[in-house]
């Protein structure tokens, strides 16, 4: 297969970082952290080596920054999209289907790849605090007077439930599912996170 090269050109400091972090995710997708070469990454985003070399310092640089971003991202998107939902169902659906969706283009296999080698995603901005602390304010504007209220810990086990049933089933879902005789229509990944969602918020809405 003849590999795609962008002719070089010159970019602004945040368009070729931006540029580089796009072609290095697409080649972490397809090979892993171990098989990302920067000459390759570099090739893909029409920039020279030493360029990447100046935004990311090394090749562990530029996987922790792929990875940064990416889960940067995904985070940012749940706790907006969490907090207008106002606790619609068909809304925090979407929100479910929107996740997967960016899981299944890539993002999923880059966080286990990381996982499995061993590494964390740990700077500011990154970890799943936001979403939960989304997830528990609406959860407590939701419980009716009189009632008591769920603890945060509780909606944060169920946001790590759900977290890791998407990231695990981007990667293995449809296998599973296929082996399990739930597969096609109805019974697709889609259909398996539509359910998750029911779940989910038939949790949520009680008290933990």
């Amino acid at each position: 297969m003849k590999r795609v090269q962008r002719p070089r050109r010159r970019l602004d400091a945040e368009t070729a970082r931006e540029v580089i972090l796009d072609a290095a995710e697409a080649r972490l997708v397809a090979v892993g952290p171990s098989g990302l070469r920067l000459q390759e990454v570099a090739r893909t985003a029409g920039v020279s080596h030493p360029t990447v070399l100046h935004h990311f310092g090394s090749r562990e640089g530029l996987v922790h920054a792929v990875a940064s971003r990416a889960v940067r991202s995904m985070n940012a998107a749940l706790v907006d999209a969490i907090a207008g939902s106002e606790g619609d169902e068909e809304r925090l659906q979407a929100i479910l289907a929107r996740t997967g969706e960016a899981l299944d283009s890539g993002h999923a296999r880059v966080v286990l790849w990381l996982a499995l080698e061993g590494r964390v995603v740990d700077d500011a901005g990154s970890g799943l605090r936001e979403v939960v602390d989304a997830t528990h304010a609406l959860r407590l504007a939701r419980v009716p007077a009189g009632a008591e209220a769920p603890t945060r810990e509780d909606t944060a086990r169920t946001v790590v439930l759900a977290a890791l049933a998407l990231v695990a089933g981007a990667v293995v879902g449809p296998t599973l599912l296929e082996r399990a005789g739930l597969s096609g229509g109805a019974r697709s990944a889609a259909g398996f996170r539509r359910w998750l969602g029911r779940l989910l918020l038939g949790h949520l809405d009680a008290s933990g």
